[in-house]
């Protein structure tokens, strides 16, 4: 008697399923801070304007929508950090030489080795390979050399389209949870007793499971963005990296169970106060993973702001929290 809630938290499901894969391509074009800033700026947007009207308006309307209208200002700055250091990238490659500008135009050659012209053999992989500084023309080569999805030639939209995509999709997988929990469309019939957290979150979590697997067997035959075809065999002769992929996986589903049980607790719009996700996320992108390395004052400045924003956002979310009354 209660399928009509369990649909709701499959529906869920497939929703975070299908953005989680979005975000994945998104980190390529975009990379990891702006990406995960403007999607969880969408989802507070988006999301958190409808549980807050599914929770019968249970979380502090004065603080809660100012709060929304920082994330969205945070949205407008991270599509112009990824602009201003699209730019500052495109600069650093113009300024090589011409001989390397046409090798990155050539599939046939290592790109990476092009980045170094005082070597031997510029076609040989088996002479010893430079690591080129953070942030250097040569960095950005090496990494696309490296890059299972090429980004150079690319139109910066692609990336913007797949991050915009993903935020409209992790924005509706909340409110999903919240009409399986609560029923506030009154789908079941009267004296069914609601799904609680744990039972809602089994459902949600096997049709994130079945969607990714369905999602990822298509992709192996039929990839996009100009990816080789793969196999079953392939696929799983390959661990390299996957235990990452696996503790990644482990986390998502712990963190959305504590995000669902504050949201029954004090409000569902208060609790995508988690989308304080991308500040750990930017930490790792900038000092780790060498983004905006050598970029102009200008991409500083916005990335500052947009973060900086992103803060103040979070707090007031925060803030508005309430407490259900049953």
């Amino acid at each position: 008697d209660n399928w009509p809630c369990v649909l709701f938290a499959m529906t869920g499901g497939f929703f975070l399923s299908l953005g989680n894969l979005s975000t994945q391509y998104a980190w390529a074009f975009v990379g990891l801070s702006v990406t995960e800033v403007v999607t969880s700026s969408i989802t507070v947007v988006i999301g958190t304007s409808l549980n807050y009207f599914l929770d019968d308006r249970i979380n502090n309307a004065k603080i809660l929508f100012p709060g929304v209208g920082c994330f969205l200002i945070a949205v407008f700055l991270g599509s112009a950090v990824h602009y201003s250091n699209n730019v500052d990238n495109k600069a650093k490659l113009t300024a090589l030489p011409d001989f390397y500008n046409d090798a990155l135009g050539d599939k046939k050659k290592s790109v990476a080795n092009d980045a170094f012209p005082n070597k031997k053999d510029l076609e040989s992989a088996s002479d010893h390979q430079e690591k080129a500084k953070v942030g250097t023309a040569g960095f950005l080569i090496q990494l696309e050399n490296k890059r299972a999805i090429k980004v150079f030639g690319k139109s910066t939209l692609i990336g913007l389209g797949l991050t915009f995509f993903a935020g409209f999709c992790f924005s509706l997988f909340s409110p999903a949870f919240n009409l399986a929990t609560n029923d506030q469309w009154n789908t079941m019939k009267e004296g069914v007793p609601h799904l609680v957290v744990y039972t809602a979150f089994f459902y949600f979590s096997v049709s994130c499971f079945v969607i990714a697997v369905i999602l990822n067997i298509v992709f192996l035959f039929h990839p996009i963005l100009n990816l080789p075809k793969s196999s079953f065999k392939a696929y799983l002769a390959d661990w390299q990296g996957r235990q990452w992929a696996l503790l990644a996986g482990l986390l998502c589903g712990f963190g959305n169970g504590l995000q669902f049980m504050g949201g029954q607790a004090a409000g569902y719009a208060a609790a995508d106060a988690v989308q304080a996700l991308p500040l750990v996320s930017t930490f790792w992108g900038v000092l780790l993973f060498g983004e905006y390395r050598k970029s102009s004052r200008r991409t500083y400045v916005l990335l500052v702001s947009m973060l900086s924003m992103f803060i103040v956002a979070v707090g007031v979310l925060m803030a508005s929290s309430g407490h259900r009354k049953t």
